[in-house]
C-alpha cells in the first residue's frame, strides 16, 4: 500500500477551517480541554460524600474515577480517527453532548450503577473531545506562530484544569453538594456546543472510508486492558492475577493491533507510516515519559502537603495554585519562543528545571515548611512543565497531513494518559517501598516523607530520560515538517 507524499498533502487547503474568529475558536478548544482534564480529578474530593449518599463501598467507589479514565484513555485513538472521517466540528459537538448529558445523569443519580455508567459515557465523550481539539488547532491555525500560541493556551488550560480539580471539587461539595461536581458541566457544555456549531466550519474530510473495525476493537481493548491492569497494581502485586492477566491481554491485543494496522488494514485506524515523521515518533515517546512527571508533580505533591504537612484537601489544592499559575504563564511564553528557539532547546531547558525542582523536592523531608519544602521547588517544576508540555504537543503534531490531524491528536493524548497511568503505578509502588524503608523510630509523617522523597528523585531521573530522547528532536521547529512519508 502506498500513500501520497506528505509534502504534497500539506499543500492542500486545511481539511476544516475556522468559520468564526480565531479568539472564539481558541476559547472553545481551551474550554473543552479544561473540562476534560478537570473531570479526571474534580470528583476525588467528593468521593466520601458520594459514598455516604449512594452506598458504594470501598471497591465500587474506585470505579467513579476509573470508569472515566479507562474509557477516556482507551477510546482516544478511535475518537481521533472519527474526527478525521466525520469532521472536527461534528465530532467535537457530539463529544460535548455525550459529556454534558452523562454529567446530568451522574448529577441526578440515585444508585451506584447509574453513576458509574454515567462516568463511563462521560469518558467516551472526553475521548472524542480531546483529539478533536488538537485537530482544530492543527488545521484551524495554519501559521506556525499562531499554531504555537494556540498550543500554549490549550496546554495551559489542561494543566490548570488538572490543578483546579481539588479546589473546585472541594468548593462545590462543601458549598452546595457533590452533585454539582457533575451538574456544573451541563450549562457550560450547552454553551460550548453552540460555540462549536457557529465558530467551526462544517467541512468533512472528503473521504468516504469505512472505519477500521478490527483495528478499533483490538486497539481500544488493548489499551483499556493494559491501563486497567496497571491501575490495579496499586492494590495488588505486579505478578498477581488481577494485574498480570489484564496487562498481558492488553499487550497481546496491542501486538495484534500493530500487525493489523501494518499489514492487513486497507484504511488503518492508526497509519504506521506516520511514525516516519520524526516529531511523531520522538514526541509520542517523550509524552509517555512526561506522564510520570505530571503525576509526580500534581498527585504526589498534593499527598505530601496533606500527609506530611497536615493540609486539608482544599488547602492542598490552594497550596499548588502558585505552581499552576506559573505553568500557565510559562506555557504562553514558551509558545511564543517555539518558532524561534525550536523544540529541542525548550525541552532541554524544561528538563533542567525538572532536575533542579524534583532534586530539591527529594530533600524536603518532614521538617520543612511550605515555602522551602514545596513552593520553591514546585515553581521550578512548573516552569519545566510550561516549557515542555506545549512544545511536545506541537512537535508531535507538526508536519502531519491535515487528513490525519485527528488521529495524531488521539495518539498524543493517549501517550500522555498511558504514561500517567503507568507512572502512577510505578511511583506509588516506589513511595510504599520508601515508606517501609524509613529508619526505625520515624514518625508516620517522616516515614511517608521518605517515600515521597524517593518518588521525587525518580521524577528527576525521568527528566533526564526526556532530555536524552529530546536530543533526537529537530534543532528548529520548522524542521519538523517531513518531505516524504510514502509507504
Amino acid at each position: 500500500m502506498s500513500s501520497e507524499p506528505i509534502a504534497k498533502t500539506l499543500t492542500r487547503d486545511p481539511v476544516e477551517a475556522r468559520s468564526g474568529p480565531a479568539w472564539m475558536v481558541l476559547v472553545l478548544v481551551c474550554a473543552c480541554q479544561f473540562m476534560v482534564i478537570l473531570d479526571a480529578s474534580i470528583v476525588n474530593v467528593a468521593l466520601p460524600s458520594i459514598d455516604r449518599d449512594l452506598g458504594f463501598g470501598a471497591a465500587g467507589l474506585a470505579w467513579v474515577v476509573n470508569g472515566y479514565l479507562l474509557t477516556f484513555a482507551g477510546l482516544m485513538l478511535l475518537g481521533g480517527r472519527a474526527a478525521d472521517l466525520f469532521g472536527h466540528r461534528r465530532t467535537l459537538a457530539a463529544g460535548m453532548f455525550l459529556f454534558s448529558a452523562s454529567s446530568l445523569v451522574g448529577g441526578l443519580a440515585t444508585a451506584p450503577q447509574v453513576l458509574v455508567a454515567a462516568r463511563v459515557v462521560q469518558g467516551v465523550g472526553a475521548a472524542m473531545l480531546a483529539p478533536a481539539t488538537l485537530a482544530v488547532i492543527n488545521t484551524g491555525f495554519p501559521g506556525e506562530r499562531e499554531r504555537a500560541r494556540a498550543f500554549g493556551a490549550w496546554s495551559a488550560a489542561g494543566g490548570v484544569g488538572g490543578m483546579a480539580g481539588a479546589v473546585a471539587g472541594g468548593a462545590l461539595t462543601t458549598g452546595l453538594s457533590w452533585r454539582w461536581v457533575f451538574l456544573i458541566n451541563v450549562p457550560i457544555g450547552a454553551v460550548l456546543i453552540v460555540v462549536a456549531m457557529t465558530s467551526l466550519a462544517g467541512a468533512r474530510t472528503g473521504r468516504r472510508e469505512p472505519l477500521d473495525l478490527t483495528g478499533a476493537v483490538t486497539g481500544t481493548a488493548g489499551l483499556a486492558a493494559l491501563i486497567y491492569g496497571v491501575m490495579r497494581s496499586t492494590d495488588h502485586g505486579w505478578t498477581s492475577a488481577p494485574v498480570a492477566g489484564p496487562a498481558a491481554a492488553g499487550v497481546l491485543l496491542l501486538a495484534v493491533f500493530l500487525v493489523v494496522e501494518g499489514r492487513f488494514a486497507a484504511r488503518p485506524l492508526m497509519p504506521l507510516r506516520l511514525f516516519r515523521i520524526r516529531g511523531v515518533a520522538v514526541g509520542s515517546g517523550m509524552l509517555l515519559l512526561f506522564g510520570g512527571i505530571a503525576v509526580a508533580m500534581w498527585y504526589f505533591t498534593s499527598l505530601f502537603l496533606q500527609n506530611v504537612l497536615g493540609y486539608g484537601a482544599l488547602q492542598a489544592g490552594l497550596g499548588q495554585t502558585p505552581a499552576a499559575v506559573m505553568f500557565m504563564v510559562v506555557a504562553r511564553i514558551a509558545a511564543g519562543l517555539l518558532p524561534r528557539a525550536g523544540a529541542r532547546l525548550l525541552v532541554l531547558a524544561g528538563c533542567g528545571c525538572f532536575l533542579a525542582g524534583f532534586g530539591w523536592l527529594s530533600q524536603a523531608g518532614a521538617g520543612g515548611g511550605y515555602a522551602t519544602a514545596v513552593l520553591g521547588p514546585t515553581l521550578l517544576v512548573a516552569v519545566g512543565i510550561g516549557l515542555t508540555f506545549p512544545t511536545l504537543m506541537a512537535a508531535t503534531t507538526a508536519g502531519v497531513p491535515a487528513d490525519d490531524a485527528g488521529i495524531i491528536g488521539g495518539l498524543a493524548n493517549t501517550a500522555a494518559q498511558a504514561g500517567g497511568a503507568v507512572g502512577l503505578a510505578v511511583l506509588a509502588a516506589a513511595a510504599t517501598a520508601g515508606t517501609r524503608a524509613a529508619p526505625g523510630g520515624s514518625t508516620a509523617a517522616e516515614a511517608l516523607a521518605a517515600g515521597y522523597d524517593r518518588v521525587f528523585a525518580m521524577a528527576a531521573g525521568l527528566g533526564l530520560l526526556i532530555a536524552a530522547v529530546g536530543l533526537l528532536l529537530p534543532r528548529r521547529a520548522a524542521a519538523a515538517r517531513p518531505q516524504d512519508a510514502s509507504a
